[in-house]
């Protein structure tokens, strides 16, 4: 009876147009601009509160526990997406379903989607405890680690796992904020957590020698205090995307409405961490000096990409609102401004990691064979990685029209598979870390061009099918 009470309340509001708390952000109506940068900002410092998980793993045993662990715990990275993309790809789903019906005002199929997305993260995040700590390390083995790498690596990323749940619980939770344009209380939560990660690193390796145990706690830790807040921010809120905890329920239809879009996406991520294992396996061919400044070269180049995906998710959110509103006239606008903005955000990032390379490498470690190599990487990635933004940026339009295998296919054929020859060819009959690490903005431009020609086709489709139901109606 109370949840029926707060549908109709929720109705009312919207026929008298209060259809948003002061968090959330109006995305069909009025300028674009200004809103999605204020959309887009608060996004982007949380992304960055996100990588610090890491990047604080990385900057404390780099610094305490010596190059070994820090090789141990980058290592792990493009494994760890391997085996999680799928179910992170489900949680873009969320955000276009969410979004959709949020712009529709559709009360009863956005309950629904926020049921099905909230169970949904908790039993993927139990399946990927169970997988994350029985294959460890026979896939670190199969990737080529080092001996000397390889127990901490093992050790890390079974920890690591063991906080699946609350992982998956963060990542759906903040999907659906995102959707109705609520950047600003994930934002909130994760100051918090990021500073409770840092406090546990260092008292963890520092006072008790844990080494990447302690690390790995301290990330788990940490996740779960934000995840906890994001489900209670949930259960609190009086919206229509508020989660009833006796009511959590896997609606078939909306699932299968989650799948559509999301697989294809974790498909796609899967596939892109198959090829970035397979360039980590080549990284490891170098020794684990090599592998240490490619570590610590990836995880700024992290922070730089962290900052251009916000306008993949800004585009993903606001496509997917304006086109449940029938605000097609809108989707090209928000394109164009998502694509300026990650472009000009893309080079002043990645241009400026490189120019301070020197300054930032010794965060991580200091020892100059590792600065030389993190160097190489990101001279080569970083200067151009405005390409990998606007790349990204134009799928989460096709994807908010509501296309996501068309964007899928593009992206395997043009960074995967390309990738994959570069490594087979290329590379091997010319074994440098430079030629390595060409292929990614190679890939990048090739698969940006792709994606571009394809908005272009799913915004016709999308729009010839408007105008159908107009005309019928």
């Amino acid at each position: 009876m109370k949840e029926k009470l707060q549908i109709l309340l929720y109705k009312l509001r919207l026929r008298r147009g209060e259809r948003r708390t002061g968090y959330e952000i109006d995305m069909v109506n009025g300028p674009l601009f200004g809103k999605i940068v204020r959309f887009a900002v608060p996004l982007m410092i949380s992304g960055m509160l996100q990588l610090l998980f890491n990047a604080a793993d990385i900057i404390v045993v780099g610094n305490f526990a010596g190059a070994t662990a820090l090789a141990a715990v980058g290592s792990t990275g493009a494994l760890i997406n391997l085996l999680v993309n799928l179910f992170i790809g489900l949680s873009v789903g969320t955000n276009v379903l969410v979004a959709r019906y949020y712009g529709a005002g559709d009360v009863k199929h956005l309950s629904e989607v926020v049921h099905t997305s909230v169970l949904t993260s908790l039993v993927s995040g139990g399946v990927l405890v169970v997988v994350g700590l029985i294959a460890a390390e026979p896939l670190l083995t199969l990737m080529g680690t080092p001996d000397d790498v390889l127990s901490q690596a093992a050790l890390y990323m079974r920890i690591y796992f063991c906080g699946m749940p609350v992982t998956m619980l963060y990542n759906f939770g903040s999907a659906i904020l995102r959707s109705v344009g609520d950047t600003k209380r994930p934002l909130y939560f994760l100051m918090m957590a990021g500073v409770l990660n840092v406090g546990l690193n260092l008292f963890f390796v520092i006072v008790f020698h844990m080494g990447v145990a302690g690390v790995a706690l301290a990330t788990v830790i940490s996740q779960a205090l934000s995840a906890g807040l994001v489900l209670l921010c949930l259960v609190r809120t009086h919206a229509a995307y508020r989660v009833d905890l006796k009511h959590l329920h896997i609606y078939k239809d909306k699932l299968i409405g989650m799948m559509k879009i999301g697989l294809p996406a974790g498909m796609q991520g899967m596939v892109f961490s198959i090829s970035n294992v397979l360039i980590q396996s080549s990284i490891n061919s170098f020794g684990s000096i090599a592998m240490a400044g490619s570590t610590a070269a990836s995880n700024i180049e992290n922070f730089v990409y962290m900052a251009m995906n916000t306008f993949y998710q800004t585009s993903l959110s606001f496509t997917g609102q304006n086109v449940g509103a029938k605000r097609f006239d809108r989707v090209k606008r928000i394109a164009g401004i998502c694509v300026g903005c990650v472009t000009v955000v893309g080079i002043t990032l990645g241009c400026g990691a490189y120019l301070f390379g020197h300054q930032l490498l010794p965060i991580y470690n200091s020892d100059p064979d590792v600065i030389a190599y993190g160097m190489i990487r990101l001279l080569i990635n970083c200067t151009p990685y405005f390409l990998c933004g606007v790349m990204d940026t134009l799928v989460g339009s096709i994807r908010g029209l509501g296309y996501s295998v068309m964007p899928m296919i593009v992206s395997l054929l043009g960074s995967c598979a390309t990738r994959v020859v570069w490594i087979l060819t290329v590379f091997a009959a010319f074994h440098s870390f430079e030629v390595l690490f060409l292929i990614y903005p190679i890939s990048w431009g090739v698969t940006a061009v792709a994606h571009f020609i394809c908005f272009l086709l799913a915004f016709r489709r999308r729009q010839a099918q408007l105008n159908t139901e107009h005309a019928a109606e």
